[in-house]
């Protein structure tokens, strides 16, 4: 049986992604937060740098027919499983989230398939943070 932390965590994720609410991002990430990308080798600490990386993937992937196609959702973790269509490129993934008692993301892995999704993704996303860092000044 689910917990009400579990439900209100992987709830409040699904209504960020279909809002497309970037500002409830905060709301929802623990401040030690770890992110990691499939494409940086090395983990991203903080709530900023978290919220920095999902921030860009929002605007990088929810506009592309990005769904969720499968969960597997644990007392403490889930993994949802999600596609899109880039550019004629099929994406499939997985997000794989856990959280803290509180209810709050704390860590968040991205895994994507196949290499030529990846590749797109490297440097959409790299374009995209780069916006996003001459934005912030």
């Amino acid at each position: 049986m689910a917990t009400a932390p579990q439900q209100s965590t992987v709830a409040r994720w699904h209504a960020l992604v279909e809002g497309r609410n970037l500002a409830g991002l905060d709301d929802v990430i623990a401040d030690g937060a770890v992110f990691h990308s499939p494409v940086v080798h090395t983990p991203q600490e903080g709530k900023a740098i978290t919220i920095f990386y999902l921030t860009a993937a929002f605007h990088v992937l929810l506009d592309q027919g990005f769904r969720y196609v499968r969960e597997v959702v644990g007392p403490r973790d889930a993994v949802l499983e999600f596609v899109a269509e880039i550019d004629g490129i099929h994406v499939n993934g997985v997000d794989m989230i856990h959280w803290n008692a509180d209810g709050k993301i704390d860590d968040f892995k991205v895994m994507v398939r196949p290499m030529k999704a990846i590749n797109l993704l490297f440097r959409l996303m790299g374009e995209k943070l780069q916006q996003l860092k001459s934005a912030q000044g």
